[in-house]
């Protein structure tokens, strides 16, 4: 395929040179003339591994050429792929300028050829300016419509620096946030020749999965980091305990629990976070990772009662109140917490889980919930479909045995609030945090 670079730093290059090495036909866009200069004698502008033979080959063999003119970039090519630099402000936010102005000028030669021809931003980019800024200003500046005229997507790249190569031919995955469908299919012929799979999302879910991805890497380091200096405080070899938590691929190093849902409870979590964090503190070991978990965790109930609040609906039903499916224990169950709040708000409150019976609960499991929920057995149901009946606002806090019975139950008058989030409940209205 024919494709346009704009923005010849570090992304740029070396997309620019793996897509050519791929085959297709790459015209390089600039506004510095160095660059310029410098990949038209096949040398890299960037010190990455690799990159100054991969340029120089592409060049010669004229699979990669660059021009400082947009126009005839544009004119020449089927997608744009807009590379330029997204640095930050002193706010924290970004700056977009670059991009702002790449914007108007393709948008202007866009105006003026008859090919369809799809813009492609591979910076990053945060989730939002895809819609106010990004569309508006094409749109504006070409004078035709996105999707029907031109082509749209988000193609953010995930290159390390030093193994960027390697990265761009043997990706993760490929997303591709398309604005229509055909913009996503002539944009996934571009990588239909590397071993990864293709996610194909809406524009601003592409963004965030560029954002979502380096913000867990920050995670693991700092979280690393937060073992390693407690263990060290310990005489405890960190690198020998964070290696055998790495061989755990189930739960450890895995997708287990990297899914938007409620929050986490029970009696060994809470506990032994808190444990940590004290072990931590009595070291005088600054620990700001581990210690936000229990406040973000508190904040995730929160806003899950700000949304019922916000319905004005004072009567509810609480389907599952013990905090995971498969067990009775109620200890630190943010399901409690929930009802506890609803409670004490002076809320109508009926709670069905078919899994928790006041006759079956012993030892700490009852005294815990007869300490935090007197009216227990006031609430408690053991009829699903009466719990809901009951109710105007309808909480899904866990999965039950039969969830196709409590859609069957539901009406069109009641709000559903998914703590899930993994269902369409309608005719119900629907409402998540997540």
């Amino acid at each position: 395929m024919r494709i346009a670079i704009f923005g010849l730093g570090y992304v740029g290059c070396v997309s620019g040179a793996c897509l050519a090495k791929m085959g297709h036909s790459v015209i390089g866009v600039d506004v510095s003339p160095g660059k310029l200069d410098m990949i038209r004698r096949g040398e890299s502008p960037i010190i990455e591994p690799g990159l100054d033979d991969l340029l120089a080959e592409m060049v010669k063999k004229e699979q990669f050429t660059v021009t400082s003119d947009p126009a005839e970039a544009i004119r020449e090519t089927d997608i744009s792929m807009i590379c330029v630099g997204t640095p930050s402000k002193l706010n924290g936010d970004l700056d977009t300028s670059y991009i702002d102005r790449v914007i108007e000028q393709i948008g202007a030669v866009i105006k003026d050829i008859n090919h369809y021809h799809v813009v492609t931003i591979r910076s990053t980019l945060l989730p939002g300016i895809v819609n106010t800024r990004v569309i508006p200003f094409l749109e504006s500046a070409s004078g035709k419509k996105a999707g029907q005229d031109f082509g749209f997507c988000v193609n953010p790249e995930f290159l390390r620096e030093s193994t960027a190569i390697s990265d761009f031919q043997t990706p993760p995955f490929t997303v591709i946030g398309e604005f229509n469908k055909e913009s996503g299919d002539i944009l996934q012929k571009v990588y239909e020749d590397l071993p990864a799979e293709v996610y194909r999302v809406e524009p601003e879910a592409a963004a965030m999965v560029k954002y979502a991805s380096n913000a867990y890497h920050a995670v693991k380091v700092v979280f690393g980091n937060e073992i390693g200096s407690i263990c060290k405080s310990l005489g405890i070899d960190g690198q020998r305990v964070m290696e055998v938590f790495c061989k755990d691929k189930q739960l450890n190093i895995s997708k287990a629990y990297l899914r938007p849902g409620f929050a986490f409870g029970g009696s060994c979590l809470p506990k032994d976070v808190r444990a940590i964090q004290y072990t931590a503190k009595h070291r005088d070991i600054q620990v700001p990772l581990l210690s936000s978990l229990i406040p973000s965790n508190d904040s995730h109930i929160q806003r899950a009662v700000e949304t019922i609040f916000a319905h004005g609906k004072r009567k509810v039903a609480l389907l599952g109140l013990s905090f995971k499916p498969g067990t009775d224990d109620l200890r630190e169950s943010p399901m409690v917490r929930f009802a506890e709040t609803l409670i004490g708000k002076g809320y109508s409150l009926r709670i069905f889980d078919e899994e928790v019976s006041l006759s079956n609960l012993f030892g700490r499991n009852r005294d815990y919930i007869e300490k935090v929920l007197p009216h227990i057995h006031e609430v408690l149901r053991t009829d699903l479909s009466a719990c809901i009946e009951e109710a105007e606002v309808v909480i899904v806090a866990k999965e039950l045995s039969d969830m196709e019975k409590v859609r069957s139950a539901l009406r069109e008058d009641q709000v559903v609030l998914d703590l899930l989030g993994s269902r369409d409940w309608s005719p119900a209205q629907s409402a998540s945090i997540v």
